[in-house]
């Protein structure tokens, strides 16, 4: 398989409104993490930080020159393996065992790394057969109704259980923007790791629905408009009705 140099392994897109994407090509599409470096005022957040086989902090020098807050949308190893690179950390208390306490079956690693997950390695090409998520506890809690302030911008978090127990979202009301984490993407769902739930997965996303939303950036896979959302969502009920 091909190796990459490490200074080749993140990919990061500037978007509108202080939003960068930041993902790593040479892991494919399904498994690929998007993480969300959103820029404020007076601090950064980061939601997500990927699967952890090349230092983020290092790599992206810019990301930690600001005050950062590394906020897990759920606790999956290709969400929060680059959580413990940051001094501040946010998760929902349903699971914030895992990120204190990691390994192969809770953070579903053990299902999923393998070479099917890469289309090249970086420049350690056995480094995944070692692969493990560092612990990384939370600093602090995030549940429904927080508002976690940047300064000139606000983003509401909202518990969206379904993928997993402490599933959340990102609505920031002022730009009508969705970050949806996984509980919503543009691809294939997972609706059957070990802790997922279908009755609370109707009941997020029911309640997305209702939101005025106009951009979701999700957890893999392209952004999508509001409209597309609800359209995604009227299928998925009417396929699991």
């Amino acid at each position: 398989m091909k190796i990459v140099s490490r200074d080749q392994w993140f990919e990061v897109k500037q978007l509108s409104d202080g939003i960068r994407l930041i993902h790593e090509p040479y892991i494919r599409p399904f498994y690929r993490c998007n993480l969300w470096h959103i820029q404020g005022r007076d601090k950064d957040l980061l939601l997500d930080s990927g699967s952890g086989l090349v230092s983020l902090r290092e790599q992206l020098p810019w990301i930690t020159e600001r005050p950062l807050v590394a906020v897990a949308s759920h606790c999956h190893f290709d969400h929060i393996a680059g959580h413990h690179e940051f001094p501040e950390r946010l998760v929902h208390p349903a699971e914030a065992q895992i990120l204190a306490a990691p390994d192969g079956e809770n953070t579903l690693s053990t299902a999923f790394v393998g070479d099917d997950m890469f289309e090249a390695h970086p420049d350690c090409p056995l480094c995944y057969v070692e692969y493990r998520v560092k612990a990384a506890p939370a600093t602090g809690m995030i549940e429904e109704g927080d508002v976690l302030d940047l300064g000139n911008r606000t983003l509401q978090v909202l518990h969206t259980p379904g993928h997993s127990p402490g599933g959340i979202s990102l609505y920031e009301a002022a730009t009508e923007t969705l970050f949806s984490g996984d509980i919503i993407y543009d691809g294939p769902l997972i609706e059957d790791a070990y802790h997922s739930n279908l009755d609370d997965y109707a009941r997020s996303l029911q309640r997305l629905r209702a939101l005025q939303i106009r951009t979701v950036h999700g957890g893999h896979f392209g952004s999508f408009s509001g409209e597309h959302l609800r359209t995604m969502i009227d299928e998925w009920q009417r396929s699991h009705g």
